[in-house]
């Protein structure tokens, strides 16, 4: 068989009786939204039911998927320790998940990052149970599949999808596809997490996408614009789309709330034929590197320098020297690249997101361009991060080299401009930089906070600062 339906549902647990004790009434289009969802998938009768929830063990490099026989759960935590669940796991569909991520079947990489190790805790997650609220009281006669998100790309997640569903097809199970999430956090001055105006955007547009079944659109979502929405789902939703890859989809939005100031979506999608129109990783990944190629064309000599030796150094094991580049190939390279010596930075990104970005604060070589060349290795070799970056990955990349100006102690955060500086936070021998105008960032204490968390150094201890110019290369 093959996956034979899909959902997008929310996981509030204020919607169940036992926790709201009233208040689930204020949400009552999601309710009755969910409960025709259970209906759906009990006239669907699947075999396996797969829920993928934010809530679930995460790892930032990693999918985790539950491993054992079985696991149980209850809403205590919110007060309603009557409502539990014991759950049986699909061991045989989760072993063949396992094995094409070792395998390798659908990424063309050596291993993919999924699998059953790191279990924290077996006990299931509210983003689970919410969902197996509703169907078990339409539904009981399924095995379960828990999968956890992960830190890595949107593009990896839809290749965890893929691998999903061709394993779904190996053993032949009859299965419905979960996907768990709430959208944004963000949508109410008097909301819990308070307002963005990201926070109604961001819902207006998932609910467009997933309600017209437009899947490609899912890659458009920008980590920085995600994050400030506080968005819980999005890539569960990805992950579903990567399952019903170059499958015939018909969606419909159920309904759609946000009372409480968090965004709660239902979408159903109704699975037909193969249709290969709707390879969006594969459509989104082909108009990608046209992107990428003319960038390339354009590239800094500096940018240039640094693919040249991470490129060298990845396919044949070679470190470049100035003996590589003394030839009219490099005829672009300025001056003052052999002769001025500063620190530099190469940061590293594909798919959007970064993957891998290592440095010198201050000069360490000879000149600016003995550091470029060390430390683009670095940033795709030694980032502990990161992987290290494979020959497959390479034309996926982005690439930029901030030169550093020499840093300059100063007494306040006031003399800080997160456009203009980065800043560098020290406590005795622990020292962390963050370079300027990122995406993302974009207040000085947000800017201070990410450069202490990546020293290891606490909000109580006490911390100098200094700041320091860059001149940025892309």
């Amino acid at each position: 068989m093959s996956i034979v339906g899909a959902f997008m549902v929310p996981h509030p647990p204020i919607i169940l009786p036992e926790v709201g004790k009233g208040e689930e009434k204020k949400i009552i289009a999601t309710t009755r939204a969910y409960e025709q969802v259970a209906d759906e998938i009990a006239a669907l009768k699947p075999e396996t039911i797969i829920i993928s929830s934010p809530h679930s063990i995460m790892y930032s490099d990693y999918f985790h998927i539950s491993p054992g026989s079985g696991a149980r759960g209850d809403m205590s935590r919110f007060g309603a320790g009557q409502v539990s669940f014991n759950e049986s796991y699909d061991t045989e569909l989760v072993k063949e998940i396992c094995h094409l991520a070792t395998d390798s079947a659908i990424s063309g990489i050596q291993e993919f990052p999924a699998g059953t190790m790191g279990e924290r805790d077996s006990s299931l997650d509210h983003g689970t149970m919410i969902p197996l609220y509703f169907i078990r009281q339409k539904y009981n006669d399924f095995k379960l599949i828990r999968i956890g998100l992960s830190g890595l790309s949107l593009p990896m997640h839809y290749e965890m999808g893929q691998i999903i569903q061709k394993a779904v097809n190996n053993t032949g199970r009859r299965v419905v596809y979960v996907a768990s999430g709430d959208l944004s956090h963000k949508q109410k001055e008097d909301g819990p997490y308070g307002f963005v105006k990201e926070g109604p955007e961001y819902d207006e547009r998932i609910m467009k996408v997933c309600g017209s079944g437009d899947f490609e659109k899912l890659f458009e979502f920008r980590d920085d614009f995600c994050d400030k929405a506080a968005e819980c789902g999005h890539r569960s939703f990805v992950i579903m789309a990567g399952a019903l890859d170059g499958l015939s989809v018909k969606a419909k939005e159920l309904s759609h709330e946000a009372t409480f100031g968090v965004g709660y979506g239902i979408c159903t999608f109704d699975i037909g034929g193969p249709d290969d129109n709707r390879r969006f990783l594969e459509r989104w990944r082909t108009k990608r590197l046209s992107e990428l190629d003319e960038k390339r064309k354009k590239e800094d000599p500096y940018v240039k320098l640094a693919r040249y030796s991470l490129e060298s150094f990845v396919t044949t094991g070679k470190r470049i020297t100035r003996k590589d580049i003394d030839n009219p190939d490099w005829e672009d390279l300025p001056e003052e690249i052999f002769s001025q010596r500063a620190g530099a930075f190469v940061s590293i990104h594909k798919d959007g997101a970064l993957r891998g970005c290592i440095g010198t604060i201050l000069p360490t070589c000879s000149c600016v361009a003995d550091e470029i060349l060390q430390n683009a290795i670095s940033a795709g070799t030694n980032d502990p991060r990161f992987p290290m970056i494979r020959e497959d990955e390479l034309e996926f990349l982005e690439m930029s080299v901030d030169v550093l100006d020499e840093p300059e102690p100063i007494s306040s955060p006031n003399e800080l401009d997160v456009k203009r500086y980065g800043v560098i936070v020290t406590h005795g021998g622990k020292r962390g930089l963050l370079l300027p105008n990122l995406d993302g960032v974009d207040t000085i204490e947000q800017q201070i906070d990410i450069a202490r968390q990546k020293a290891g150094i606490s909000e109580f201890e006490d911390y100098s600062l200094e700041r320091f110019e860059v001149i940025r290369h892309e």
